[in-house]
C-alpha cells in the first residue's frame, strides 16, 4: 500500500516528518518498509504555451518550437516529438532543469539550430510511465506555473507492508486514523456534500439479493448526464503515486474513493441493465463472461454474480463484465457499493486466476457500515469535477445489520500482561482514538468493536492494541521468571547431530530438497509398475506439475541436483540430505514418515598442492557409510553385492547390513538412470535407513579399552580366487577361521596380471595377531594361519608364495 504524506494530511494534521511518522509508524505495527520522495530531483520544470511548430530545416524528424513558459521571452526548443502542435500547454525543463531520472538540462544544438530547453513526457516528471509523445495538458492549465506544484509533487509516498488482518489500512482514511490515535490528534471524518437533480434511482433501478450470506450489503446510487474525459490533474496524479494507472473521470473516481476509504465500487452502463434490475445471485454451471479485460472466463456455482433478469454483468468483488462497461456512449450509470463475503472473493479470485485491487480488499473484509458513505464520496467528485449529475435517492439492501461486538476489558488484565502501569484513564483514550468507544471504569471497560476491525474478537486483541499504541519502547525489559525446564537433545538427536557434522566432515555438502515430486521420477530410476514405492500420497493442491505427490524416495532429489549442476558446468559434487519420505499406510489416513539418509556424488574431489583428488566412486561411498556405521555405533557393516535393484549398476552396487539387518542399498546409478537424468558422468548414489540405524540394538556407547601391553604379531597372507569371489566374504572367513588372537585383517593389495590366470585375482592381506593377557608364541599364530589357509582352499583359493 503506497500512501500520500499530502494526502494523509488532509485528514489529520500532521506536524512530523515524512521520515519521522514512518518510524512512529513502524513502532505502532504499521510496518513502512519505504519513504520515497516524490519531485525530489525535479528543478526547474515549468508550463509552457507552444505558440508555433515548424518544421526543422536540416531534419526530417525534428520540429521547432516557440515556447512561452512565462519569462518574458519566447524559448526556442528543437524536438522529435510528434504529439504536439500550436496551442498545446506542456511541461518545459529549461536550462540547467534536472529530470526525475537525474538528467540535466543543457543549452544544445541540433543540426544547426539551437535549442533553449526541452519538452517532457511524463515519465520524465515521475507523474507517468508514457515515453512516447510530450505531456498535454489540460488547455485551462496556467502557463509558467512550476510543474512540482501542479502535480502535487512535493510530497512524499510511504510504502507500507501491512499484515493480512490489517486491511482497515488499506485505504489513506485507515492509515490518517491510526496516524491520529498514535499522535492523539483530531481526525477529520469525510462528510459528502451532495445536491440531486433529476428522478428518483428507486424509481428506475431495483436490486435483488439472492445470496445475502455472500453479499450482506448492496448500495446502489445513479448518476445521469454522464461526461466521459480525462479526470483532473490531481486526481490523476494520486492514483499514479498509489500504483494504478489513470483511465478515465468515471473508472479514476471509483478507484480514488477506493484508495481513500477503502471501499472497492463498481460504475455499471444504466442502459445495460435489463428491465433496470440487478440481481445478486450464484453463477450457473458453466456460465460464461467476458469480463473487462476482454477475457472469457468459466464460472461455476461457488462464484457470486451481479447480474440482470437476462445476463451476468459483473463478477462480485472481482470485476465487471465488457457488456456494461462504462463507454463514450454512455449517459447514466448505476454505482455499485457492497459488501461480498472475503471466502467468496478469495476462492473466485483464485479459480479465475484474476486479482485486483477490488479483490484484495474484499479478501480482507471491508468496513460494511462505509458502503454508503463511499458511494456519496463518489457521487460527490463525479459532481464537483463536471462528470455527471447525482439522480436523487439511495439503495440500500442490508437485510441484517449486524449487532455491535461488545468486549470486556480489564485494566489489570492489560497491566497484568504488559508487565506496566497502564493508568486506566490512558488505556480509554487509546481505545477511543481507535474508535473502539470504551466505556467503564478501572474494573472494567466495555468496549464496542467497529465494523473497520474485524480482526478484533477477544480481550488479548485488545491488550496488543493498548501495547502498540502505548508503545512497545515503554515496555522495560526484564529477565524471565517461573518453573524452567533444562533443554536437552535425545539421544537420538545427537546422534543425528554427529552425523550432519561427519558428513560435512568428510566433504559432503548438505541440501534440502522438496517433499513434493512428480510421479515421472520413478520411471526415471527404473521402479517397476508393481513396487509399493510407488504408491504416494496425492497433494490436495499442488504447486506445480512436477509436485504433485508426497515422495517415497529421497535419492532421486539428490541426483536431480547432481545433474542441475553438471549442466551448469559444476562436474564434481558430493551431496547429502536427511529427511523425511512418505510412505502410505493401509491402516490410516496419514502416511508414515521415515527418516532417511540419501548420499550422491559425481566427479572427484578439490585436488591441492599437497594432495591429489580421489573418483567419488563405489568405494568412496562404502568407506563413507562405514564411517556412518562407526559415528552410529552399528559395528562393522556388511556390503553385500546387488544385482536385482532397477536403479543401481548390477556390477557396481551393494546391499548394505548391520548384522542381519539391511539398512540400504548404494553404488553407481544405473546407466539408464544417468541417462534419464541427462547426466553425462557416472554417479554414486545410496538411500540409507536411518530410523532403522538408530534403533538397532547394537547401537551403544562408546567402549574403552586398554593399550596392549604385550607386543604383536604380523602375517601376510596372498592368495589366488575367482574374480566374482568378493573381497568382503574372504576377509570374514578370515577373521572366523583366525580365532580370538586374530586381532586386525586389511586388504592391502588386489593384482591382476600375467601371473595370473584370466578370470581370477590375487588378493593380499595382512594380518596382525595379539593377545591382551600374554605374548604370543609362534605355534599359537602357524596354527591360526593353517586353519586360515584351509578356509580359503575350501573356496578353491591358491596361495601365492
Amino acid at each position: 500500500m503506497r500512501v500520500s504524506y499530502n494526502w494523509l494530511k488532509e485528514f489529520v494534521d500532521i506536524a512530523a516528518s515524512p521520515q519521522e511518522l514512518a518510524e512512529t509508524l513502524t513502532a505502532a505495527g504499521i510496518a513502512v518498509e519505504t519513504v520515497e520522495e516524490r519531485g525530489k530531483n525535479i528543478s526547474r520544470v515549468y508550463t509552457g504555451l507552444i505558440k508555433s511548430v515548424a518544421p526543422h530545416p536540416n531534419a526530417d524528424r525534428l520540429a521547432v518550437c516557440q515556447v512561452d513558459c512565462g519569462r518574458g521571452e519566447d524559448l526556442q526548443i528543437v524536438t522529435g516529438a510528434t504529439n504536439i502542435r500550436a496551442g498545446q500547454i506542456v511541461p518545459v525543463a529549461l536550462e540547467g532543469a534536472r529530470l526525475a531520472g537525474g538528467m540535466v538540462i543543457k543549452r544544445a544544438k541540433f543540426r544547426g539550430l539551437e535549442s533553449r530547453g526541452m519538452l517532457c513526457a511524463a515519465d520524465e516528471l515521475g507523474v507517468g510511465e508514457d515515453h512516447e509523445g510530450i505531456l498535454i495538458l489540460p488547455p485551462d492549465t496556467p502557463v509558467g506555473r512550476d510543474v512540482k506544484t501542479l502535480f502535487g509533487l512535493e510530497d512524499a509516498i510511504l510504502e507500507l507492508d501491512l499484515t493480512p488482518n490489517r486491511g482497515d489500512c488499506l485505504s489513506v482514511y485507515g492509515v490518517a486514523r491510526e496516524v491520529a490515535a498514535v499522535y492523539n490528534l483530531p481526525l477529520r471524518r469525510p462528510q459528502p456534500q451532495l445536491n440531486f437533480a433529476g428522478t428518483d434511482i428507486t424509481r428506475q433501478v431495483s436490486v435483488i439479493v439472492e445470496e445475502p450470506e455472500l453479499c450482506r450489503r448492496y448500495v446502489a446510487r445513479m448518476v445521469t448526464g454522464i461526461k466521459i474525459g480525462q479526470s483532473p490533474l490531481w486526481m490523476q496524479n494520486r492514483l499514479y503515486t498509489a500504483g494504478m494507472r489513470p483511465i478515465n473521470a468515471i473508472v479514476d473516481v471509483t478507484n480514488y474513493v477506493m484508495l481513500e476509504l477503502g471501499q472497492p465500487q463498481h460504475a455499471f452502463d444504466a442502459a445495460s441493465v435489463a428491465d433496470g434490475r440487478i440481481i445478486v445471485r450464484r453463477a450457473g454451471a458453466g456460465e460464461r463472461l467476458v469480463t473487462l479485460d476482454n477475457a472469457e472466463r468459466e464460472l461455476d456455482r461457488e462464484m457470486l454474480l451481479i447480474a440482470d433478469p437476462e445476463k451476468a454483468i459483473g463478477i462480485a468483488g472481482v470485476m465487471g463484465g465488457l457488456n456494461s462497461e462504462v463507454t463514450d456512449r454512455t449517459t447514466t450509470i448505476v454505482l455499485e457499493s457492497a459488501y461480498f463475503d472475503p471466502a467468496s472473493v478469495r476462492r473466485t479470485a483464485r479459480k479465475l486466476n484474476l486479482r485486483s485491487e477490488a479483490s484484495s480488499r474484499f479478501e480482507r473484509s471491508i468496513d460494511i457500515s462505509g458502503c454508503a458513505l463511499a458511494a456519496d464520496r463518489a457521487i460527490e467528485l463525479m459532481v464537483s469535477i463536471g462528470a455527471g449529475v447525482a439522480a436523487p435517492g439511495i439503495i440500500d439492501v442490508y437485510p441484517h445489520p449486524p449487532a455491535p461486538k461488545t468486549i470486556i476489558v480489564r485494566p489489570a488484565r492489560v497491566n497484568a500482561i504488559l508487565g506496566i502501569k497502564v493508568p486506566t484513564e490512558e488505556i480509554k483514550r487509546i481505545l477511543s482514538g481507535l474508535d473502539f468507544n470504551p466505556q467503564g471504569d478501572e474494573k472494567g471497560l466495555a468496549v464496542t468493536v467497529p465494523a473497520h476491525r474485524s480482526d478484533i474478537g477477544r480481550e488479548i486483541d485488545l491488550v496488543e492494541e493498548v501495547a502498540r499504541l502505548h508503545g512497545y519502547d515503554r515496555i522495560p525489559e526484564t529477565l524471565p521468571y517461573g518453573d524452567t525446564t533444562y533443554g536437552f537433545r535425545t539421544a537420538e538427536q545427537e546422534a543425528v547431530e554427529r552425523l550432519r557434522m561427519l558428513l560435512a566432515g568428510l566433504g559432503l555438502s548438505e541440501v534440502v530438497t522438496y517433499s513434493f515430486v512428480d510421479r515421472g521420477v520413478f520411471d526415471r530410476i527404473r521402479l517397476p509398475l508393481d513396487s509399493e514405492l510407488r504408491r504416494t500420497i496425492d497433494i490436495a493442491n499442488p504447486l506445480s506439475d512436477d509436485q504433485t505427490v508426497m515422495r517415497t524416495l529421497l535419492f532421486p532429489g539428490l541426483v536431480q541436483l547432481l545433474a542441475r549442476n553438471f549442466q551448469r558446468r559444476n562436474t564434481d559434487a558430493a551431496l547429502f540430505e536427511m529427511a523425511t519420505v512418505f510412505r502410505v499406510q493401509d491402516d490410516s489416513p496419514l502416511p508414515a514418515e521415515q527418516p532417511v539418509l540419501a548420499v550422491a556424488a559425481a566427479g572427484q574431489s578439490r585436488r591441492g598442492w599437497n594432495k591429489k583428488g580421489y573418483e567419488y566412486d563405489f568405494f568412496f561411498l562404502k568407506g563413507v557409510l562405514e564411517q556412518v556405521g562407526k559415528v552410529l555405533n552399528l559395528g562393522e557393516l556388511t556390503f553385500k553385492r546387488l544385482v536385482d535393484h532397477p536403479s543401481f549398476h548390477p556390477g557396481r552396487s551393494a546391499a548394505v547390513y548391520a548384522g542381519q539387518r539391511l539398512l540400504g542399498v548404494a553404488g553407481e546409478l544405473h546407466p539408464d538412470v544417468l541417462e534419464a537424468y541427462d547426466l553425462q558422468a557416472r554417479a554414486v548414489a545410496c538411500e540409507f535407513d536411518l530410523a532403522a540405524a538408530l534403533n538397532l540394538k547394537q547401537r551403544t556407547a562408546a567402549q574403552i579399552e586398554d593399550l596392549p601391553r604385550y607386543p604383536g604379531v604380523d602375517r601376510d597372507l596372498a592368495v589366488v580366487l575367482p574374480e566374482t569371489t568378493p573381497a568382503a566374504e574372504v576377509m570374514d572367513l578370515i577373521a572366523k577361521k583366525g580365532g580370538a588372537i586374530l586381532h586386525k585383517v586389511t586388504l592391502f593389495d588386489v593384482y591382476k596380471g600375467k601371473q595370473i590366470e584370466s578370470g581370477w585375482r590375487s588378493l593380499a592381506f595382512s594380518l596382525e595377531f595379539q593377545a591382551p593377557d600374554r605374548t604370543l608364541t609362534d605355534q599359537e599364530v602357524n596354527k591360526s594361519m593353517e586353519d586360515i589357509k584351509s578356509a580359503l582352499a575350501s573356496l578353491g583359493g591358491k596361495l601365492r608364495q
